[in-house]
C-alpha cells in the first residue's frame, strides 16, 4: 500500500510540474529580444490553414517554444557549464573559452569569399579612383589567430589568408599589422580589439600612408561594465571587461557627421556605452557613412576608409594625420551610391577589414 501511495505521489508531483510549466509558458511575459544573445527572438507563428498544412506552423512553433521557454537563460547556463565542465566539450554552439578568453570558431578559410571581397574592392577602385589616388589594404586578424591553435581548436592558416588577400587585391599596397597584435589586444568577452592597445597599429598605418601621429593620447575608462557579445552567447559567467577610450586634441575637437541619419554625432557616444552593446560607443556603432572633420589639422590630406566594426575604434586614432576622414561600411550602403556623398579626388583610400568579414564577404554589398 505504501508503495502505491508513493507512486501516486510521484505521478501527482510530475503532473503538477508539467501543469506549472505549461502555465508559465502560456502566461509569462514574452521577450522580443534577447539581451544576452543580442538577437531577436522567434515570434509566435501565425495560425492559418496554409501554415498548418504546409508544416510551417509546427516548424516555426518549435523555434518559438525554444525561445519562449521559461527561465531560458538559466537553462542555457546549465547546458554550457555541463558541456564544458562535465563532458569536456571543446566548444558550445561554436563558442569556446581558453584562459578566460572567449571566441567563436572560425574555420575554414573560404577562398571564394576572399575573391568576392577583392572583386567588390576592385569595383570601387574602377568606379571612383584614378592614378592620383593612393590605395592601401590591411587585414585585421580575428582573435582566433592568437587563440585557436594554442588551445587545440581548428585554426585557419592566417599567413596564407593574408597572402591570398594581398595577391587578390594587387591594386592596393598591403600594410601588415598582425605582428603588432596578440590575444591581449582583444576584449576577453568580445570580438573586437581594445582601443588603448592599438596605438602602434594606428601609427604603422599612418606612417605607411605618408602621415604622422604624435600619439599623445589620454586614456579614459568607461564607468560601466562591458560584457561583450561572446559573454551572452556562451552563457558562461565570466568577469566583465573594462572599456577604455583615448582622446587627444584632434579627437576632442572632431566634428562627426552621420550621413545615414543626417545628424552630427560625437566621437564617443556615452549613452550607447551604457546600452546593450557598449562597444557601439565608438562612433555610434554600425553606421553606413560617416565624415570626421579635424579643425586642428596641420595638413590638407584626406582619407577614405572602407571598414567594418573594427574601424569604429581605430578611425579616431588616425584623425591627427588628416583634415578629413570618411568611413564607409559597404555592408550597409551599396558602393554605387557613394559618388553622391564622397569626392574621391586626391583622397587616399584604405580598405581595412577583419578576417571575420573577409571570410564571409556575402555581407558586403
Amino acid at each position: 500500500m505504501d508503495v502505491e501511495k508513493k507512486d501516486r505521489a510521484v505521478c501527482l508531483m510530475f503532473a503538477l510540474m508539467l501543469a506549472g510549466g505549461l502555465l508559465l509558458c502560456i502566461f509569462m511575459p514574452k521577450d522580443k529580444y534577447s539581451d544576452s544573445e543580442r538577437r531577436m527572438l522567434t515570434p509566435m507563428p501565425g495560425l492559418s490553414a496554409g501554415n498548418v498544412w504546409s508544416g510551417r506552423f509546427m516548424s516555426g512553433f518549435e523555434d518559438y517554444a525554444a525561445d519562449a521557454f521559461p527561465f531560458r537563460d538559466a537553462f542555457r547556463r546549465i547546458k554550457a557549464v555541463t558541456a564544458f565542465k562535465l563532458f569536456s566539450r571543446m566548444d558550445n554552439n561554436g563558442i569556446y573559452e581558453a584562459d578566460g578568453f572567449l571566441s567563436s570558431v572560425e574555420y575554414p578559410m573560404n577562398e571564394a569569399d576572399l575573391e568576392r571581397a577583392a572583386e567588390r574592392f576592385r569595383h570601387i577602385c574602377d568606379k571612383y579612383l584614378t592614378e592620383k589616388n593612393k590605395v592601401y589594404l590591411s587585414v585585421i586578424p580575428d582573435k582566433n589567430c592568437f587563440m585557436a591553435a594554442a588551445s587545440g581548436h581548428l585554426a585557419m592558416d592566417y599567413d596564407a589568408f593574408e597572402g591570398r588577400m594581398k595577391e587578390l587585391a594587387d591594386f592596393a599596397e598591403y600594410i601588415p599589422i598582425s605582428d603588432l597584435l596578440d590575444r591581449d589586444d582583444y576584449y576577453r568577452t568580445d570580438t573586437h580589439w581594445r582601443q588603448e592597445k592599438i596605438g602602434d597599429v594606428a601609427g604603422r598605418l599612418a606612417q605607411a600612408m605618408g602621415t604622422h601621429l604624435s600619439q599623445n593620447y589620454e586614456v579614459h575608462r568607461l564607468d560601466h561594465d562591458f560584457y561583450g557579445v561572446y559573454h551572452g552567447q556562451s552563457a558562461l559567467m565570466l568577469p566583465a571587461d573594462e572599456l577604455k577610450y583615448l582622446t587627444d586634441e584632434s579627437i576632442r575637437n572632431c566634428q562627426v557627421y552621420d550621413w545615414q541619419n543626417k545628424r552630427e554625432i560625437p566621437v564617443y557616444d556615452f549613452e550607447k556605452g551604457e546600452g546593450r552593446d557598449p562597444y557601439e560607443m565608438f562612433l555610434s556603432g554600425s553606421l553606413s557613412l560617416l565624415t570626421m572633420e579635424n579643425p586642428c589639422a596641420q595638413t590638407d590630406k584626406e582619407l577614405v576608409i572602407f571598414r567594418d566594426s573594427f574601424g569604429s575604434c581605430i578611425g579616431p586614432l588616425l584623425l591627427e594625420g588628416y583634415l578629413q576622414i570618411t568611413l564607409v561600411d559597404i555592408r550597409y550602403i551599396h558602393p554605387d551610391y557613394l559618388g553622391q556623398f564622397i569626392d574621391f579626388d586626391n583622397c587616399d583610400v584604405l580598405f581595412l577589414y577583419s578576417t571575420l568579414v573577409l571570410n564571409h564577404s556575402d555581407t558586403l554589398k
